[in-house]
């Protein structure tokens, strides 16, 4: 366990106390759904996940991605109210590692362990102040930049591959596909992006 970035530098006394359970998941697996009660925290050792909330229509609204490393459940696991707010599931094979509660309470006796789940947390919260913004002060335009620029970053290429379906991407901004496409087409006609399916050249930005 060590080996695993999170676990760094915590104590091997009380990693040897702890018990871990790592699971496999196919691709479309649902691994949490909305409702259930929050009883671990997850760690992502493969693969990205997607967690979606379904509107009163039945469209869905993508809330996070979660990538290797990533951490799920520790903003929940010791709230009064802690039931997944949205569905959670496997846009990849995946591997979870998952940790029940009484674990981590004995993981956070050590100082480094706990931060980095503090540091989670916040994380999270501003993942979720982020789609906040996103739904209530930005266009549609100014989003998908935001998106591409984030993409350019990660990827150190001003020619980006989508990870997710365009589906998935219109979902993940809030809106009905036709209308990413149509906006997908005006920043094409006018010189800002170039594409071709997944691929997106970023011209002007």
């Amino acid at each position: 366990m060590i080996d695993i970035n999170f676990f760094d530098g915590v104590s091997p006394s009380i990693l040897e106390q702890v018990c871990f359970t790592s699971k496999k998941y196919a691709k479309g697996a649902t691994v949490h759904t909305q409702g259930k009660s929050c009883l671990t925290m997850d760690i992502v050792l493969s693969g990205s996940l997607i967690a979606y909330a379904l509107s009163q229509n039945g469209s869905e609204n993508v809330l996070f991605e979660f990538q290797k490393n990533s951490i799920i459940g520790a903003n929940l696991l010791f709230g009064n109210a802690n039931c997944y707010p949205m569905n959670i599931y496997c846009s990849s094979d995946c591997e979870l590692l998952h940790i029940k509660k009484e674990d981590v309470l004995l993981l956070l006796h050590d100082y480094r362990f706990t931060i980095k789940f503090i540091k989670s947390i916040s994380l999270n919260s501003q993942g979720m102040n982020k789609k906040i913004a996103m739904y209530t002060q930005k266009s549609l335009r100014e989003n998908l930049l935001d998106y591409l620029s984030a993409l350019s970053v990660e990827q150190k290429s001003t020619v980006v591959t989508l990870p997710i379906s365009k589906k998935q991407l219109a979902d993940y901004l809030g809106v009905q596909r036709p209308s990413l496409f149509r906006e997908l087409k005006r920043m094409k006609d006018e010189g800002v992006i170039e594409t071709d399916n997944r691929i997106i050249k970023i011209l002007d930005i």
